[in-house]
């Protein structure tokens, strides 16, 4: 479905949007072979992006996004103050011993964007990095964010009754994820809260540790953000109640 805007900002944002999981500078071939487009559009194109920094050529000819998409995630950032309120949390379910948090947002119909990320104390496998873009229907923290975009189906409706998902080997097999909504103003699902790591940690006693400090760390967030915690606090004495059994079985 072609995009209700400019034809050539359109093209623009597609040449940035080329970069997204590059892992080196490109060339002009290379570039064109991504976004389908000839060479001489793209250096017209490409111009306006170096002129407004969006843009660098390097010294060998190939380009490499410039620091005003830099400049301006800093004051997304800023704006949202979105940093203040996770990244504490996120280094408190580090402290806490868990697998690598990291809190994710929707980006587009199909992918979602990685906003923060720490490592855990632990040796880790899975690739995520800030500023990562990822698929919505691989891993934990995709399926819900879909969930509660309110995509059908049992395994959303169960997420959506438990505010938990977990995923096995879904983006990588030898890696699992544990996810749990965060809620703001109105109720709306603004984001997802993960922990990810070695699919071999992901006991079933882990899984009901992580998830207790996992909502627990969803429920602080969701309150700074102005949400409402109810079904989050239902979730939370579920986990709370399926783990009684559990102890009373190691007596």
């Amino acid at each position: 479905m072609p995009s209700p805007g400019v034809a050539a900002v359109d093209r623009a944002l597609t040449i940035l949007a080329a970069f997204e999981d590059a892992p080196e500078p490109m060339t002009l071939a290379e570039l064109a072979k991504r976004t389908k487009m000839y060479k001489s559009t793209l250096l017209r194109l490409m111009a306006s992006l170096q002129e407004f920094g969006y843009l660098v050529q390097l010294a060998d000819g190939r380009y490499h996004l410039g620091p005003t998409p830099f400049r301006l995630g800093a004051v997304y950032q800023r704006n949202n103050n979105l940093h203040d309120r996770v990244i504490p949390l996120l280094r408190q379910l580090v402290a806490d011993g868990t697998e690598s948090p990291s809190y994710h947002v929707r980006h587009n119909a199909k992918r979602r964007l990685c906003v923060f990320r720490l490592d855990s104390q632990h040796s880790t496998l899975d690739r995520v990095e800030a500023g990562m873009l990822l698929p919505l229907e691989r891993g934990a923290a995709g399926r819900v964010i879909l969930a509660f975009d309110g995509e059908k189906g049992a395994t959303y409706d169960a997420i959506r009754e438990g505010c938990i998902a977990v995923s096995f080997g879904e983006r990588d097999p030898d890696c699992a994820g544990l996810a749990c909504p965060v809620f703001g103003s109105g109720g709306k699902c603004v984001g997802a809260l993960s922990l990810s790591g070695p699919k071999p940690r992901f006991t079933r006693d882990n899984i009901r540790t992580m998830t207790s400090l996992l909502l627990k760390a969803a429920i602080r967030l969701t309150r700074t953000l102005g949400g409402p915690t109810e079904a989050l606090d239902n979730a939370l004495s579920a986990s709370a109640e399926d783990a009684r059994p559990a102890r009373r079985a190691r007596r």
